[in-house]
């Protein structure tokens, strides 16, 4: 996780700090400070300890530093400036804490080092799991601290998210100029623990658009498909949002959306969704292998009688007294590879009226468009599909895969 590539970065930095501390006393006695020996040699030797990983070392080197009597305030800053760096290595992060906060204190650092102590104080109440005071301490850091580094920006958002406070890392999220995917993650989490759907489903709605996985989608179209009031005769449009995710999972899904598209009065679509299953072996093997073969077989008879018949349908259908049929027939054509057609007769037969359900017609004609590679008209056509029985629910998800 790159979190914690980001943890083992800062204390790559605490050791940096600790070795290049230590040409300080030499530069801080031309200006009438530096360190006595019986102070100075103990910290150089915990230096060189600390370059060697041996932190416990360290730690003893700087006691040794520390019991020295009568020490001068410089003498104070250099020994607290060495022991925040041992302990933050050793794991003593209580130590690390009030050591680089005493050297903050002293007004003897400024800039990238002041900075530095600031994050490094972060991280050491981050390890502590003291996540209230990590994420105060991170504030700090950008605050006052100028800092910019990004894996502090996760340090923030991990301290809100472990202290519970969703808020804090939605606000943290929403300033970003891309969120990233785990930070939508944790914010997904974060919701689904404190139970807020809304948030949840907000959440999810970002991640299929910024990074449309298959999982994503599967929890959006089960989330939509449990609502109350949801109408079951939506489901070919489900199957379809389904098969435009990759969300057809077996041999039964298929079968099934190509007797539904039959059913609608699409044998077009339903011979893709059968070559569909055959390219992905989906179909045509297993024990159901024959079922399959006798599907296809009556799909291939179905778009033969539809082909034949095709005149009389367009006459009948330009007669009827509703919009109905110049729906079904003009989604046959856009599956058909003739969009051209298509697309005007479902548009005529929505505004010939009459239709049972104008909703569904609506959210047909969105899906067309998709297909036929229109997405900003679909857009539109979709973001005026109404309905609380899931019309408008498939629309608003149509419109998220349109801007996937």
């Amino acid at each position: 996780m790159a979190f914690q590539h980001g943890l083992r970065a800062f204390f790559c930095v605490a050791l940096i700090m600790a070795a290049a501390g230590f040409a300080a006393p030499v530069h801080a006695q031309a200006k009438g400070e530096g360190a006595r020996p019986e102070v100075g040699n103990p910290l150089k030797a915990a230096a060189t300890a600390l370059r060697a990983r041996r932190a416990r070392d360290a730690l003893a080197d700087v006691a040794r530093a520390e019991a020295v009597p009568n020490r001068t305030p410089y003498e104070n800053f250099l020994i607290q400036q060495m022991k925040g760096a041992a302990a933050n290595a050793a794991g003593d992060y209580d130590t690390a804490i009030a050591a680089f906060d005493a050297v903050l204190k002293s007004g003897r650092v400024s800039g990238r080092e002041a900075s530095d102590m600031m994050k490094a104080i972060a991280v050491a109440y981050y390890q502590r799991k003291d996540y209230a005071q990590a994420a105060r301490a991170a504030q700090r850091y950008f605050r006052e601290g100028g800092g910019n580094d990004p894996a502090m920006r996760t340090v923030l958002l991990q301290s809100y998210y472990l202290s519970g406070d969703c808020a804090a890392v939605s606000r943290i999220a929403e300033e970003s100029q891309r969120t990233t995917e785990e930070e939508l993650q944790m914010l997904l989490n974060c919701y689904q623990r404190s139970r807020d759907n809304g948030g949840y489903v907000a959440t999810m709605e970002k991640l299929v658009v910024g990074y449309p996985k298959k999982e994503y989608w599967t929890d959006l179209l089960a989330r939509v498909q449990k609502k109350p009031g949801f109408s079951d005769r939506l489901a070919l449009h489900v199957y379809r949002l389904r098969l435009a995710t990759g969300n057809l999972r077996d041999s039964n899904d298929y079968m099934e959306m190509a007797q539904l598209a039959l059913q609608a009065g699409s044998p077009a679509e339903a011979k893709q969704v059968v070559d569909k299953g055959y390219e992905t072996r989906a179909l045509g093997s297993g024990k159901d292998a024959e079922r399959h073969a006798r599907l296809k077989a009556l799909v291939d008879k179905s778009i033969a009688a539809s082909q034949q018949a095709r005149a009389k349908e367009e006459a009948d259908a330009m007669a009827a007294p509703s919009g109905e049929e110049l729906v079904k027939l003009g989604m046959n054509y856009v599956y058909e590879g003739k969009a051209d057609k298509g697309l005007p007769l479902i548009e005529q037969g929505i505004k010939k009226g009459n239709l049972k359900r104008p909703e569904d017609a609506k959210l047909t004609l969105g899906e067309a468009q998709i297909l036929a590679g229109h997405r900003n008209r679909a857009v539109q056509t979709l973001k005026g599909v109404t309905g609380n029985d899931g019309t408008a629910d498939l629309a608003r998800l149509w419109v998220l895969n349109a801007r996937a």
